[in-house]
């Protein structure tokens, strides 16, 4: 389960921009998850909360986007979305030379933070 590694390395990023922007809390925190990344978003949303124990972001909210796997087709001459990303061939002409446009990672897309209070 490589989930509980990546969400280890987001919170350290996520906390880096918290502080860096004089956050007292992270309220929300939006992720997209590449299309071959393997990652399981219930896995995911599990261990991000496990990581986020005692840091800014404890308790915020977690959007996650899985992004769609796309694909440029050398025959078709054409951007196809797969149904799954364990198919592997163009859905209109069936090639198997397909080249993968979508990521295969995650992504910290935004950041929804309460300020520093003043007095």
């Amino acid at each position: 389960m490589h989930e509980i590694t990546l969400c280890q390395r987001a919170i350290e990023l996520i906390e880096q921009q918290a502080t860096q922007h004089n956050a007292k809390r992270v309220t929300g925190v939006w992720l997209k998850v590449g299309a071959f990344s393997c990652v399981e978003a219930s896995a995911l949303t599990f261990c991000f909360e496990l990581v986020c124990r005692d840091t800014l972001a404890e308790g915020c909210a977690l959007h996650i986007e899985e992004q769609q796997a796309e694909c440029w087709c050398g025959q078709c001459q054409q951007y196809v979305t797969l149904v799954s990303s364990r198919v592997r061939s163009c859905p209109h002409c069936h090639s198997t030379g397909l080249r993968i446009v979508a990521d295969d990672g995650l992504q910290i897309q935004r950041l929804e933070i309460e300020g520093e209070d003043h007095v």
